[in-house]
């Protein structure tokens, strides 16, 4: 069984590529850190550095040690944390997966006013798509899921929110499709675009091209919007996205044009089936109920 210790050594000198440099950052000894490693890898029967003159490396077994040790040493403390919570005042840490959309704007006014009650509570955050989302679900990083109409699957505890968004198109100011007040899918016939690139169906990206049979080229794809936005902002093509998350005011030679079809998917929010919260996540999940459906009746 390997020991977290090991693999917090084994991160330090993933991260100075160093056994020197590793040792003085743990304050042990060089060849006490060597064995530690050289245990490491007779334990597992791989090698996982490539000693060099000037520096470390990881081999490809390395490299994958370094992503699941970062996920264990994340998890362990995550748990930690959760014990630690005070018995009269809720502190902890609550953590949440985004997708990238404009009703988080809301989900942060209610996060604002829990740490106003709460200053104990701490809240991370991890924007993504989908699929990063839901897989840090699974291995218990996340908490929350909070996604734009996702795969539906008997895993989650899940929650249709009274939000939506707007899909559209974002483009160049000079476009001449920016005279239009809206886009139909016979405006794009044939045009370059750039895709968001997490799974199909979980968003209705591709209903909107299978129902309209749209042919136009796909020449590029993204994961975060910013990326996409420099696309379009080069002349490169139209990017499918969600509005509200560009800024397209002022000096800005880009601009957004809505969907001419009823393109607005809602956002659920997604937990994992039989999941123990901690005491601040329980808090932050009541007010979020509390402000989302009471104040919304």
């Amino acid at each position: 069984m390997i020991e977290t210790r090991l693999l917090q050594y084994f991160l330090a000198v993933a991260e100075e590529q160093s056994i020197t440099k590793a040792a003085d950052y743990l304050h042990i000894t060089q060849p006490t850190l060597s064995k530690q490693m050289m245990d490491l890898e007779a334990i597992l029967g791989k090698q996982l550095l490539i000693r060099g003159k000037k520096k470390i490396t990881l081999t490809e077994d390395g490299a994958y040690l370094r992503g699941k040790a970062k996920e264990i040493i994340s998890l362990i403390e995550k748990t930690e944390n959760s014990f630690h919570e005070g018995e009269h005042t809720i502190t902890g840490d609550v953590y949440i997966g985004c997708g990238e959309f404009r009703s988080t704007y809301t989900i942060m006014k209610i996060i604002c006013a829990v740490r106003k009650e709460n200053p104990g509570i701490h809240f991370h955050f991890f924007s993504g798509n989908a699929d990063l989302v839901i897989e840090r679900l699974d291995k218990g990083l996340l908490d929350i899921g909070i996604l734009l109409e996702p795969e539906i699957s008997s895993r989650y505890d899940y929650q249709k929110l009274p939000l939506c968004e707007t899909w559209g198109v974002l483009m160049r100011k000079d476009s001449p499709l920016a005279a239009r007040e809206s886009i139909s899918a016979g405006d794009l016939s044939g045009l370059p675009l750039i895709v968001p690139n997490q799974t199909f169906n979980s968003n209705r990206a591709n209903v909107f091209f299978e129902e309209n049979k749209l042919s136009s080229p796909i020449i590029a794809s993204y994961n975060l919007i910013y990326n996409a936005g420099l696309m379009v902002e080069a002349g490169m093509g139209y990017a499918l996205c969600i509005g509200g998350l560009i800024n397209t005011t002022g000096d800005s030679p880009l601009t957004f044009r809505p969907l001419a079809s009823t393109f607005h998917p809602s956002i659920y929010l997604f937990t994992k089936k039989y999941q123990t919260f901690s005491k601040a996540t329980k808090l932050f999940l009541t007010r979020f109920q509390e402000e989302m459906f009471h104040h919304k009746s």
